[in-house]
């Protein structure tokens, strides 16, 4: 009887969580315009919000983008020229489906945009340990095509720190299981989340280094982010070794890099 009282009870919470659950994030509304880009082939894609200027003349743009106009259905390069064409441009995604609906002018196409996320792709994001997704974060994962099988192919090379917010970061600077393979191969430990980001925002070249480690240089993950910075590369190692200089530790070639001692 106890038993059955306690099922009674628990039974509508967790239907009330379940029916939480089945419910993704509500659309996005705001309004959008598409143009093209300055790189051929090439679409802009605004997001904004009122009248696309906050208080003070502050610019509100929500998104700005640049991508392929083969992520879009809907709307050709050629379209544009179409001025007074009503059109509805799609992007889906794995995140969810964005969709810019509104009339050609001047080149552009103007209009409303809608943002329906994706329930099945949260679904799948949380089967990895990825939870409290907003509309806007979908949305920006959707601009970038962040999929979950890239996440699943980063999350399986054992990368500790890994966050809804810095799989962005790790997408936008092209962070895979290969460029995690070609440094750890080198025989680092295994960096964390924003570590990678960091040697990346960098461009750390896993060759450039393997260089480096011949030359006799034993730098650090932290040594490879700041002789990227100024930057020290093998070249400019050949040219000191050159001047007779073989002695040279990476914090006096950085010196001689702040100082411009090598000119």
């Amino acid at each position: 009887m106890h038993m059955l009282r306690s099922f009674a009870i628990a039974s509508p919470l967790a239907l009330a969580a379940l029916a939480l659950h089945a419910y993704p994030p509500a659309p996005l509304h705001a309004h959008c315009s598409i143009g093209p880009s300055d790189e051929p082939g090439k679409f802009s894609l605004r997001v904004y919000e009122g009248d696309d200027f906050c208080d003070e003349g502050r610019h509100c743009s929500s998104n700005y983008n640049h991508d392929k106009f083969s992520r879009l259905t809907g709307i050709t390069r050629a379209d544009l020229a179409r001025d007074g064409a009503s059109l509805t441009a799609t992007m889906a995604a794995e995140a969810g489906a964005f969709t810019c609906a509104g009339t050609v002018h001047e080149g552009v196409l103007s209009g409303e945009s809608v943002f329906t996320p994706d329930p099945a792709f949260i679904d799948r994001m949380e089967h990895m340990g990825f939870t409290g997704y907003t509309s806007e974060k979908l949305e920006a994962y959707a601009f970038l095509d962040v999929q979950s099988d890239w996440v699943r192919s980063v999350q399986q090379t054992g990368v500790a720190g890994l966050t809804e917010d810095n799989l962005i970061a790790l997408h936008i600077f092209k962070v895979d299981r290969d460029y995690i393979a070609a440094i750890t191969a080198l025989g680092y430990p295994m960096p964390d989340a924003d570590k990678l980001i960091a040697l990346r925002v960098q461009k750390v070249d896993p060759e450039e280094v393997r260089q480096i480690r011949a030359m006799g240089y034993k730098p650090s993950l932290d040594d490879l982010i700041q002789i990227r910075i100024f930057p020290i590369t093998p070249d400019f190692l050949r040219q000191m070794q050159g001047r007779g200089f073989k002695d040279l530790t990476l914090p006096k070639l950085v010196q001689i890099k702040i100082f411009k001692l090598d000119e």
